[in-house]
C-alpha cells in the first residue's frame, strides 16, 4: 500500500456534540459539499474531505479524514500490519501475506460506501432520522473491529479459556490509551459505545440507532465478509470468493414496520449477489480456510501455546498485542517447554505435520467423539499424549507426546436471517419476505453441506506418517476407539 497526503480543507469547529439526525432527500440532493457534517462539524463521511489516501490492492484508493489518520497511526492499529489476515495460508499460497491492517481499512471503506448509499436514499429506505453519532460509531467500529486480534488469525482463540475472544481484547484496547483519547477528543464518542458495537454485551441493549447499524458490521450480510472474501481470494489467486459488492450495497434499504421497528433489508436486486456471497464463503472454506496444510500448521501452533500456558511459562495476557513473528520468537524462548520450542521451530521452517488419517461424519460415533474434543483442550491434549505413548509401545519406537495432533475444525455458523423487499412484488409474493420464503434456501442447507465436507484429521510429524498409515487398521484406529 502507498499513502498520499493531501492538504486538509477547512478547520474543525469546537462546537459541542448535539443529537441531530440526517437531512431529508431534498436537502441531500441540493447540497454539493459537504453533503453531511457531524456534531464536530467534520464531514460525516470521511471521504468528503480526505487528508490522505491509501492505495489498496482491492479498491484502488481509500480516502481517510484527519481523525481516521490519527487512528491508523496508533501503535495498536499499526501492529495489525504484522498480523497476517489468513494466518499460515501464505505457506501454501505465497501471495496470501495480506494483513489485518489491510482488511480493517477495507471494512472501513465498504462501511463508508454503504452509509453513503443509504444516506442518499433519504426518506426512501435511507437513514433519515438516524443519529449522526450512530453513523460515526459505525465508521470507527468498522475500522477498529479487529484491533484485538491475536497473531495468526483466529487460531489461538480455538483454545478457549483462558484465551478470550479478540472482540473482548479489542474492547480493552479501545476503552483505554491513545485510541480512547482520540475517540473522546476528536469524535466526541464514548469509547465504550464503540466497543459495544464490536463486542455487543449480553443483557445490555444498544441504542436503537446503533443496533440498526451494527448489522452492517456483523451478521448475515456485513462488510466484514464483503471485504475478506474477495481480498482473500485475490491474494491466493483463486477463482472463488467472487461477490458483486457494488450491486449488493446498492440493494441495501432501511425498512420500518408498522410498529416503528427498523431493520436493514435488501431489495430483490440483491438476491443474486447475496446468494453468491453465501456460496463464495463456503467455497473459500472448502478450498482455502480448511486446506489440510494450513490446518496442520494451525494445530501445531495451538499445541505449542497450550503447552506453554499449562507449564505457566506463558500467561494468556502475554498473547495480547503480539505480532506473528513475536509469538513464534516467544514460544522458542529457552524457558518454554520442549514441545513449545520444538513446534515453534518446525513452524518457523515450515516442517509441517502430515495427515496420517482422515475421519468423516459417516464414521458415526468415532467422528462425534473426536468432534467433542474441540471443546475440551485439556482432554484433547491428554488423548494425543496417550495415543503417542500407546502407539510408540506397540511399534517399539519413541514417539514424542506432541508428535501426534488432532485437527478438528470449528463448526461454522451459517446465518441467513435476511429480509427481501420488493417494490413491485410478483404475483404470489409480498412486499417484504424472509430469505427462505423467497429462495427456498435456509441455513440448514449450508450447514448440512458443511457437515458432510468437514474432516477430522490426525496430523503427525512427517517421519511417522508412512508407519502409522501402514498400521492404520490394526493399530491406529483401534487405539483411537479405545482412548476416546
Amino acid at each position: 500500500m502507498k499513502m498520499r497526503e493531501e492538504r486538509p480543507k477547512g478547520v474543525r469547529s469546537k462546537r459541542q456534540p448535539t443529537h441531530n439526525s440526517i437531512p431529508s432527500t431534498a436537502v441531500v440532493q441540493a447540497i454539493k459539499q459537504p453533503v453531511w457534517t457531524d456534531e464536530a462539524n467534520f464531514p460525516l463521511l470521511p471521504d468528503e474531505n480526505p487528508v490522505m489516501t491509501v492505495r489498496d490492492s482491492l479498491y484502488d484508493l481509500i480516502p481517510l479524514g484527519a481523525r481516521e489518520k490519527k487512528l491508523i497511526n496508533t501503535a495498536a492499529f499499526l501492529r495489525l500490519q504484522q498480523v497476517k489476515q489468513l494466518g499460515f495460508v501464505y505457506r501454501i499460497w505465497p501471495g496470501a501475506t495480506h494483513s489485518r491492517y489491510e482488511h480493517s481499512l477495507g471494512c472501513y471503506y465498504l462501511t463508508v460506501r454503504a452509509l453513503r448509499a443509504l444516506l442518499q436514499r433519504g426518506e426512501q429506505g435511507g437513514l433519515t432520522g438516524v443519529a449522526k453519532s450512530s453513523i460515526q460509531t459505525l465508521v470507527v467500529a468498522s475500522l477498529l473491529h479487529d484491533i484485538g486480534h491475536y497473531p495468526f488469525s483466529h487460531t489461538i482463540e480455538d483454545l478457549g479459556h483462558p484465551i478470550v475472544h479478540h472482540e473482548q481484547v479489542g474492547r480493552s484496547i479501545i476503552e483505554q490509551g491513545e485510541i480512547a483519547q482520540i475517540l473522546e477528543d476528536e469524535y466526541h464518542l464514548s469509547p465504550e459505545r464503540v466497543a459495544d458495537m464490536i463486542d455487543t454485551p449480553k443483557g445490555k441493549p444498544l441504542p436503537a440507532d446503533d443496533e440498526l447499524l451494527s448489522h452492517l458490521l456483523s451478521g448475515a450480510l456485513d462488510v466484514d465478509k464483503l471485504d475478506y472474501l474477495p481480498r482473500d481470494a485475490r491474494a491466493c489467486n483463486v477463482p472463488y470468493g467472487g461477490v458483486d459488492v457494488s450491486r449488493l450495497i446498492d440493494a441495501l434499504r432501511v425498512h420500518t414496520d408498522s410498529n416503528g421497528q427498523r431493520s436493514i433489508v435488501v431489495t430483490d436486486k440483491g438476491i443474486s449477489p447475496l446468494h453468491s456471497l453465501l456460496h463464495a464463503r463456503q467455497e473459500m472454506f472448502d478450498n482455502i480456510y480448511w486446506h489440510h496444510t494450513s490446518r496442520a500448521l494451525q494445530v501445531m501452533l495451538v499445541r505449542a501455546v497450550y503447552d506453554a500456558l499449562t507449564a505457566e511459562t506463558l500467561q494468556a495476557s502475554q498473547l495480547v498485542g503480539l505480532t506473528d513473528a513475536a509469538l513464534l520468537a516467544l514460544l522458542a524462548d529457552p524457558q518454554m517447554p520442549v514441545s513449545s520450542r520444538t513446534l515453534a521451530h518446525e513452524l518457523e521452517y515450515r516442517r509441517t505435520y502430515k495427515v496420517a488419517l482422515e475421519i468423516s461424519p459417516p464414521a458415526g460415533s468415532l467422528f462425534r467423539r473426536l468432534e467433542a474434543l474441540f471443546w475440551d483442550a485439556e482432554r484433547r491434549r491428554r488423548v494425543e499424549q496417550e495415543l503417542a505413548s500407546e502407539l510408540g509401545k506397540a511399534l517399539t519406537i519413541e514417539i514424542a507426546d506432541y508428535a501426534i495432533l488432532f485437527d478438528i475444525p470449528r463448526p461454522e455458523k451459517w446465518e441467513m436471517d435476511v429480509w427481501i423487499q420488493f417494490a413491485d412484488p410478483p404475483v404470489g409474493m409480498k412486499p417484504l419476505m424472509k430469505w427462505i420464503e423467497v429462495t427456498g434456501l435456509q441455513s440448514d442447507d449450508l450447514a448440512r453441506y458443511e457437515q458432510h465436507q468437514r474432516r477430522i484429521r490426525l496430523v503427525v510429524a512427517e517421519p511417522l506418517r508412512p508407519l502409522l498409515q501402514a498400521h492404520r487398521d490394526d493399530l491406529l484406529i483401534p487405539a483411537l476407539e479405545r482412548l476416546i
